[in-house]
């Protein structure tokens, strides 16, 4: 559980009443914004207050009215995601700056230049979207947050976020280990031929072509074949 030192607090109104936990600020905001968090590492206690630094708690009837359940996880995340989560200025300003840096990396792992079919570098990301002057919002996920920023960035590089079906098969003597690779992606299929090899295709973003195809080249030192079926 988070240390109360280091916790913030997440507000919630309703029917005139108050609702309020101690959260950890990084993983609340991660929840927030749709991700799975461990609810372990993101509560103070399994505390409900009306006026948390009052150490006044909502009684289990009044968290009945008004949430329909006194399961703990699920008015954790009402509160959370329909509530306000209370930050400082500094801690705002750092986790803005990692969904900035997360929005720069997923783009440039999951798009490319059509013009040269190779992914655009983290830096020439950010360098764009610093020009478009383009602002992270804090209240709204990665994926959410990325078509609308694709769209300012596309004024000025050429980008897509293209998607590729490819296949790669696998010699016998690698093809079990492959597994543990293969499905870090999206895998579509998988065949398993007669003389033991194993054909598997997937469906990536287009900038994670090289870096799929390089993982299984590393894994068979060159001997996996690789084809890229279609784009989708």
């Amino acid at each position: 559980m988070v240390k109360l030192d280091d916790a913030v607090v997440a507000r919630y109104h309703k029917d005139g009443k108050r609702f309020e936990i101690l959260i950890d600020p990084n993983l609340g905001m991660d929840l927030k914004n749709g991700k799975e968090v461990n609810f372990n590492d993101l509560l103070v206690s399994d505390d409900i207050f009306k006026d948390s630094s009052k150490g006044d708690m909502q009684s289990p009837e009044t968290v009945k009215e008004a949430f329909g359940t006194n399961d703990v996880a699920v008015v954790v995340k009402k509160i959370i995601k329909d509530g306000e989560v209370q930050l400082t200025t500094e801690q705002r300003k750092k986790i803005l700056e990692r969904k900035h840096n997360e929005i720069v990396t997923f783009i440039s792992q999951n798009a490319l230049n059509p013009q040269t079919n190779s992914p655009h570098p983290p830096t020439r990301i950010e360098t764009a979207m610093q020009e478009a002057k383009i602002h992270v919002d804090l209240q709204r996920s990665v994926q959410e947050q990325v078509p609308l920023i694709l769209k300012e960035l596309k004024k000025l590089l050429p980008i897509s976020m293209e998607k590729l079906k490819v296949a790669i098969k696998i010699p016998t003597a690698y093809a079990g280990k492959a597994t543990a690779i293969a499905h870090k992606y999206d895998v579509k299929q998988e065949q398993w031929q007669s003389d033991g090899s194993l054909v598997v295709v997937f469906e990536i973003p287009a900038g994670l072509k090289n870096e799929l195809f390089n993982q299984f080249n590393s894994l068979t030192h060159g001997d996996a074949e690789t084809k890229i079926l279609e784009g989708v």
